[in-house]
């Protein structure tokens, strides 16, 4: 959690200077929470834009192209091994209903692989 916290107090600080930047053209709704992640003059980012960006990402950190749906699937999984209540896993991906999340998003996978999920974690640390 303090990873995560840290991760967007940074994003916060870059955010507030690419306000700062666009000036009076930045385009802060009222009617909604602030984005985290937004385009150049804070209006919602373009799914295409995404998508270019995250597969850039995957590209610059070596690792074999994803999408940001074959990503939601995985945190789905991870969430599973890590016996995070179903109810919980479907407001973290904002699904409408619980077995959509479960059916279609979440795979059930080894203890071997849950294992080694937990090693993993604790090497992070």
């Amino acid at each position: 959690m303090p990873n995560i916290v840290a991760a967007l107090m940074i994003r916060r600080t870059q955010q507030d200077g690419e306000r700062e930047a666009a000036g009076e053209i930045w385009q802060q709704t009222n009617d909604m929470p602030s984005l985290v992640f937004t385009g150049r003059y804070g209006t919602p980012i373009d799914p295409r834009t995404l998508n270019r960006k995250f597969t850039a990402r995957c590209e610059a950190a070596g690792v074999r192209r994803l999408t940001v749906h074959d990503a939601r699937h995985t945190c789905a999984t991870l969430l599973v091994d890590l016996d995070v209540h179903p109810r919980v896993i479907m407001r973290i991906l904002r699904h409408a209903d619980q077995a959509v999340t479960m059916e279609i998003y979440a795979n059930a996978s080894s203890s071997a692989t849950r294992e080694a999920l937990r090693r993993l974690g604790e090497s992070l640390h």
